[in-house]
């Protein structure tokens, strides 16, 4: 059987890796509409972001807090509970980028957890309270808020530009929206990469609960001082979210810059808008909402803004169609490697 250090340096590799893929799996949820537009050229666009997501996420803990403690006690979370979420996660993330289906991250994230503790400890062994309340009612009400600010928000510029030449509103609108997608890759960091340090957080958390665990194997450094994330974890998580999205993510970026709608640099200004706004609230609430979701129902709200037709909903139907099922899915497959890493591992 595998030391419980083994498992946990596995744990933290694996949730490093998860980072990653969630960088470049999320990239187009900062940079689609400034490629699409062609603003910025991709190369330059996924390095801009990547830096900011670095930013993004040092500047807060609340988020990372509520996944290490909130959805489950670490008394019953074992290191291999938190390596099947990270792989049920990590594997429908690479399921969705490799179709470009931009499901969340977050999500997939809390479904793996969620199938792991119960695979672990029963049902009632998972807070489904917190699920409900920074979860599910998130699920709704982000993307619709979201929907609803670039709607209003694109009718006001729409009505601020009324009187001016299209050359000017272009020429204005590119260099607006270069800082609204600095701002949008800004708040994906405060937001997504808080995930992964609240997962390495729990892990911590769990092997320091088990009874004549040597801690004195790490400085006291490593470990978490009461539910505080350490500095090494965020620095950590930062760089490999940061990384991760300079990789890029075409397939997405093409879904939702040119799928959804054919965007304008006025239109993707009032989207990245829209989006940062409502990411940002969320993180400063420590609430895991999804940067996927919100900047693709902004994308969708920009476009009902002109007329409802112009949104193509059928795919807009596939990508809501992902968001339901990113839970439960994600879940399942945590729920089966779980069962298997017990197989594995003993534990």
């Amino acid at each position: 059987m595998a030391s419980l250090a083994t498992l946990l340096i596995l744990v933290i590799v694996a949730a490093l890796v998860f980072d990653y893929i969630n960088g470049f799996h999320d990239a187009a949820n900062a940079i689609a509409t400034v490629v699409s537009t062609g603003v910025l050229p991709i190369r330059t666009a996924v390095l801009l972001a990547g830096v900011l997501n670095f930013i993004g996420a040092v500047t807060g803990t609340a988020v990372a807090k509520t996944i290490a403690t909130g959805f489950a006690d670490p008394a019953i979370v074992t290191q291999t509970v938190v390596l099947a979420a990270l792989l049920g996660a990590s594997t429908w993330n690479l399921i969705t980028w490799w179709f470009g289906i931009p499901s969340s991250s977050s999500h997939a994230l809390i479904g793996g957890l969620a199938g792991a503790v119960v695979a672990q400890a029963g049902v009632g062994a998972f807070r489904w309270s917190t699920l409900y309340d920074k979860v599910l009612v998130p699920l709704v009400a982000s993307p619709l808020l979201g929907f609803l600010i670039a709607f209003f928000l694109m009718i006001a510029l729409l009505w601020i530009f009324r009187g001016s030449t299209s050359r000017t509103v272009t020429r204005l609108s590119r260099v607006l929206q270069l800082v609204s997608a600095s701002l949008m890759a800004f708040s994906h960091g405060s937001n997504d990469a808080q995930k992964a340090m609240g997962i390495i957080t729990l892990a911590l958390l769990a092997y320091v609960g088990v009874p004549g665990a040597d801690t004195s194997i790490l400085p006291a450094w490593v470990w978490p001082q009461g539910d505080k994330v350490p500095q090494w974890v965020v620095l950590a998580c930062a760089t490999a979210i940061g990384t991760g999205t300079m990789a890029g993510g075409k397939k997405i970026i093409k879904t939702m810059g040119s799928k959804i709608i054919r965007i304008t640099p006025l239109q993707g200004f009032a989207a990245e808008t829209a989006g940062t706004v409502t990411i940002l609230t969320a993180s400063s609430m420590g609430v895991p909402v999804s940067t996927t979701h919100c900047i693709n129902a902004c994308i969708m709200g920009v476009g009902a803004s002109k007329r409802l037709s112009a949104v193509r909903w059928g795919v807009a139907g596939n990508i809501v169609m992902a968001w339901v099922l990113t839970l439960p899915i994600s879940a399942g497959i945590a729920y089966v490697c779980l069962l298997g890493l017990r197989l594995l591992f003993g534990r």
